[in-house]
């Protein structure tokens, strides 16, 4: 497991439990087990307190936990022959951004999302959930085909936001972003989208402009991340603290503010510490949206994702 950095005096504990229990199986002492007992209930107790109130900067933390669900996980799990599609046709494959023909419980499906990786070859081979113009060009092309063959569409949102690199630039990232939310916002087929880390500025938009959109409960969703916002408003990236609340990027504080539909529960402690949990509670969530869209017309879920759209913020102002 791996600990954050609120979550040290929790390692501290749960390490002395384990070593206990070591010592036990050795017999190198017959009350070991009581006493790592008494200490897992310590730390249960410890967990509770640090997770019953986070703050945004430590809801930010556990969204970027290394050990959470990735995309590749929530396909390997929720969805049946999976048929990767590669390629914009245009320049090249971008690794950043997975996306296919599925089956969603039986359903047939198209499924799009960031990957980030799991360990450091996994993560520079997909740019860390960067994608650059033709990550975007290759999902507005699955978003095409859903279309034509009337097939809702899943996205899967884990970005910290487009890749800003030279070379993405001159490819044309930013008409990329702006043609992949305007295909979102055209297709006559339900879209429903699941914020299950970092949703961060246009990169995430670019998926997320949806009929539908649900959140895990720690995961973020912001026009820029922390560190950023407090470089530019402060030239001090050690004030995310402070961005972090201003920005208004927990998925409590969405749901308020009517920028999402959902918010889905994580199990104590995040996502990391009950994967296939987490991963069961957001199939069934997809399943309860795409649910509410059945049986409508093309006109009707371009006119119902629109009006989505057009309403956000006016929870706020009322």
């Amino acid at each position: 497991m791996t600990y954050l950095e609120f979550e040290k005096p929790l390692a501290d504990i749960e390490g002395k439990a384990e070593e206990l229990r070591v010592m036990a199986r050795k017999g190198e002492g017959v009350d070991l087990e009581k006493e790592a007992a008494a200490l897992d209930k310590k730390a249960d107790d410890m967990l509770r307190d640090l997770y019953k109130q986070l703050d945004p900067w430590r809801k930010t933390q556990v969204a970027r936990h290394p050990e959470r669900p990735h995309c590749r996980d929530y396909i390997d799990e929720l969805f049946t022959e999976y048929m990767p599609l590669a390629g914009d046709r245009a320049f090249g494959e971008d690794h950043a951004v997975m996306g296919g023909l599925a089956r969603f419980r039986d359903k047939p499906c198209v499924i799009i999302g960031h990957e980030k990786g799991n360990d450091t070859k996994s993560r520079i081979h997909h740019n860390f959930g960067m994608a650059r113009p033709e990550g975007y060009r290759k999902a507005i092309r699955l978003m095409d085909m859903a279309d034509r063959f009337r097939l809702p569409v899943i996205t899967l949102v884990d970005t910290p936001g487009a890749y800003p690199g030279k070379g993405a630039e001159e490819r044309g990232q930013s008409e990329a972003i702006a043609r992949s939310t305007q295909k979102c916002l055209e297709i006559g087929v339900p879209l429903v989208s699941v914020i299950i880390g970092e949703g961060g500025s246009g990169g995430a938009v670019a998926f997320a402009t949806a009929n539908r959109i649900a959140m895990l409960e720690h995961s973020i969703y912001s026009v820029i991340s922390p560190e950023g916002c407090a470089s530019i408003l402060w030239k001090d990236a050690e004030k995310m603290r402070e961005a972090a609340v201003a920005l208004k990027l927990t998925a409590q504080d969405l749901k308020k503010l009517g920028i999402i539909d959902q918010i889905i529960a994580e199990p104590l402690g995040g996502a990391q510490r009950a994967p296939a949990e987490t991963i069961k509670a957001v199939g069934d969530t997809i399943q309860t949206m795409l649910r509410e869209l059945e049986g409508k017309k093309p006109a009707e879920i371009v006119k119902d994702r629109r009006q989505k759209f057009l309403a956000m913020g006016s929870k706020a102002l009322a």
